[in-house]
């Protein structure tokens, strides 16, 4: 059976997300608090089987120059389905962000996947500074 996958963030399960986010080396102890505050500023992406979620993505843009992609998982039990490259897939073609010129995302253990929408290391990473808190 297909997933479907919709920004619709009313069908979020937000208690699904937060307790497989919470438990990740890049979003650990992350509380249902600040979850609810992430989903409300970010463009979601829920991926759902037989109507019961199975994995999820945010972006955070502007819609034209810049965006970041986070958080984004399939349930262990629903890998290795090729369910992670149709999330991909359904983000990059997605109209309202297919015009972005600028696209950044942080993994440890994904670039196999990422690399195969285009991308790759930075060029210039000795201009990004960032603060951390």
């Amino acid at each position: 059976m297909p997933i479907e996958i919709n920004t619709d963030r009313n069908q979020l399960n937000i208690g699904f997300i937060t307790a497989f986010l919470s438990a990740t080396y890049w979003a650990d102890g992350r509380s249902i608090g600040t979850m609810q505050t992430l989903i409300d500023h970010s463009l979601n992406f829920g991926v759902y089987l037989d109507a019961q979620q199975i994995g999820y993505a945010r972006v955070v843009t502007d819609y034209a120059q810049f965006a970041y992609l986070m958080d984004v998982f399939i349930a262990p039990e629903h890998r290795k389905q090729g369910h992670s490259n149709t999330l991909m897939e359904y983000i990059m073609k997605y109209e309202p962000l297919r015009e972005v010129k600028v696209w950044r995302l942080a993994t440890n253990d994904a670039h196999g996947l990422y690399a195969k929408f285009g991308f790759g290391a930075l060029k210039n990473p000795e201009k990004l500074m960032e603060l951390l808190k």
